[in-house]
C-alpha cells in the first residue's frame, strides 16, 4: 500500500495488521533513538543541595521536558480507545475466522461519545467494537467518513468521557519538539500504549492532500486514529501512515490539528465535507514533483467543470495565483481552501496562449484533484 518515492521506499497506513500475521519489527521500524545531550535533556536531580557553613540551602531546579512526559500520558490516555473488528478485506489466509481482525486507535472529542479517528480504521471493519482505556466496550453507533483527509467520526452510546484537548494549531510546533504517540500498536492487548520522539519535519505533502507532520516518534500498525501530543498536553496530530521498507527507520506522519479541525466540523454540520472546488485537473512543475524549492506555476491538464470552460480556462494554461496566493502544488489549493466554500468566486491570475490575464471562477464542489500524488504503489 506504500506510495513509490525515491529507490523503492513505501508507505504504510498505520491501521493494524491482521492477527494471523507474523510480526518482524525489524524490517517494518526501528524504534527511536533520542540523543538527550542534544537537546538539552536535563538530566540532573530535582533538588541541589549547597553546603553554607553548617546548614544545607535547598535550591529547586525547574522540571526538564522529560520530567512532564509521565504526567502527560496520564492525562492524555483516558481521552485515547482501541477499536477493532472483522475485517471485510481479502488479506485474511488463516481457517479460524475468529482471527481475522484488524484494529486502530481513536481520540475522544466530545464527553458523550465523540471519536475521532483515520477513515483508514473503520473503512473494511465489521462488527466494530471500541474500548476504552478503562476496559469498557462499546458498539458504534454513527459513522461518518472522510476518504480524502483520511478522517472519520465515529460514535458510540457513553456519557461523562474525557475529551482531549486538540491544539488550535500546529503552526507554532518546530522541528525538535518533544511529542508522544499513544496508541494501540501490533496488538489490540497493547493498548495505551506511549512512545516519544521528535518532530522530524513540517508542512509534508506524503501521499496526501493536505500537508502532513512528520516525526520519527516509533509508531506501528495499529497507532492510526491515535494523537501526536506536543509538551501542552494537546492533540498536535493523528497518526497516519509511515514510511516502511528495508533501511527505512522511524518516518511516520500525522494528521495536523487544523485539518482535523476543519475536516471534524464538516462532517459534524452536514455529515460530510462540502469542499469547494476548481473544475480543473493540475499537474505541478518536474521541480515540484521531486521535492525541489519552486514557485513554478500549475499546468491545467484537463478542464472538468462547465463554471470552468465558461470562465474561458483552456488545457495547457498555467495557473500562477488564487485570490492573490501563490500555488506551486495541488496541496496548496487544498490548504488554501479551507476557508472558502462551494459558490465563492475567486480571482485566477494565469498565462493563457503567451498571455498573462485573470479569469474569475465560481467554485463547484468537489473532492481536490492531487494529480501529482497518483504516484505508483508498491
Amino acid at each position: 500500500m506504500g506510495r513509490k518515492m525515491g529507490k523503492r521506499s513505501s508507505i504504510l497506513l498505520l491501521s493494524g495488521w491482521l492477527f494471523c500475521t507474523v510480526w518482524s519489527g525489524s524490517v517494518v521500524a526501528g524504534s527511536a533513538v533520542v540523543n538527550k545531550e542534544a537537546q538539552g535533556h536535563i538530566s540532573t536531580p530535582q533538588v541541589m543541595v549547597r553546603q553554607v557553613g553548617s546548614a544545607a540551602a535547598v535550591k529547586k531546579i525547574p522540571a526538564g521536558v522529560d520530567d512532564l512526559i509521565p504526567q502527560i500520558i496520564k492525562d492524555v490516555t483516558p481521552s485515547v480507545v482501541g477499536i477493532i473488528g472483522k475485517s471485510s478485506g481479502e488479506r485474511y489466509g488463516g481457517v479460524d475466522e475468529r482471527y481475522n481482525l484488524m484494529h486502530g486507535s481513536g481520540i475522544i472529542v466530545r464527553s458523550n461519545g465523540w471519536i475521532i479517528t483515520n477513515a483508514h480504521v473503520i473503512k473494511d471493519l465489521q462488527n466494530t467494537v471500541v474500548v476504552t482505556s478503562d476496559g469498557k466496550s462499546f458498539k458504534i453507533t454513527n459513522t461518518y467518513m472522510d476518504e480524502v483527509s483520511d478522517l472519520a467520526l465515529i460514535k458510540i452510546n457513553a456519557t461523562a468521557l474525557k475529551p482531549a484537548k486538540l491544539a488550535k494549531s500546529s503552526s507554532n510546533a518546530r522541528v525538535g519538539d518533544k511529542v508522544i504517540a499513544i496508541g494501540t500498536p501490533i496488538s489490540f492487548a497493547l493498548r495505551s500504549s506511549a512512545s516519544t520522539g521528535v518532530i522530524s519535519g513540517l508542512n509534508r505533502t506524503v501521499d496526501a492532500s493536505y500537508r502532513l507532520i512528520q516525526s520519527d516518534t516509533a509508531i506501528n500498525p495499529g497507532n492510526s486514529g491515535g494523537p501526536l501530543i506536543n509538551m501542552k498536553g494537546e492533540v498536535l496530530g493523528i497518526n497516519t501512515l509511515k514510511y516502511s521498507a528495508i533501511g527505512v527507520e522511524n518516518m511516520g506522519f500525522a494528521i495536523p490539528s487544523e485539518t482535523v479541525q476543519y475536516i471534524m466540523n464538516q462532517l459534524f454540520k452536514y455529515g460530510e465535507v462540502k469542499r469547494p472546488s476548481l473544475g480543473l485537473e493540475l499537474e505541478g512543475s518536474w521541480s515540484s514533483l521531486v521535492g525541489l524549492p519552486t514557485e513554478d506555476p500549475l499546468t491545467i491538464t484537463k478542464v472538468v467543470s462547465s463554471a470552468a470552460r465558461k470562465a474561458g480556462i483552456l488545457v495547457g494554461d498555467v495557473l500562477y495565483s488564487i485570490d492573490g496566493h501563490r500555488v506551486s502544488s495541488n496541496v496548496d489549493i487544498n490548504e488554501l481552501f479551507k476557508g472558502y466554500s462551494p459558490g465563492g468566486v475567486v480571482r485566477l491570475v494565469m498565462q493563457s496562449e503567451g498571455d498573462i490575464v485573470v479569469r474569475k471562477l465560481v467554485l463547484g464542489q468537489a473532492d481536490p484533484v492531487v494529480a501529482e500524488e497518483d504516484a505508483e504503489f508498491e
